[in-house]
């Protein structure tokens, strides 16, 4: 499945649930729940950001190295883990 249509297309679901899941969190739960809070809904606010980018970055690193598995792996180099 190394680099074909079906990789592709699984890959361009992923990122958009993604961005999806981002989006619904920031445009609901940032201001409708934690905003009212004053400072401390504030400071709770950049936690869910930096919790929010830290699940962003893990995807795309896991994504980047699927993808390097995967070339690598038709060349007898790493291999897939699954």
């Amino acid at each position: 499945m190394c680099f074909s249509l079906s990789m592709v297309e699984m890959l361009l679901i992923w990122l958009v649930i993604i961005i999806a899941v981002f989006a619904i969190i920031k445009l609901l739960l940032i201001p409708m729940v934690l905003a009212p809070m004053g400072a401390a809904g504030s400071v709770i606010i950049q936690v869910v950001n930096i919790i929010l980018w830290v699940i962003v970055a893990i995807a795309v690193i896991y994504i980047v190295f699927d993808l390097l598995g995967c070339l690598m792996g038709g060349f007898g180099g790493l291999g897939r883990v699954r």
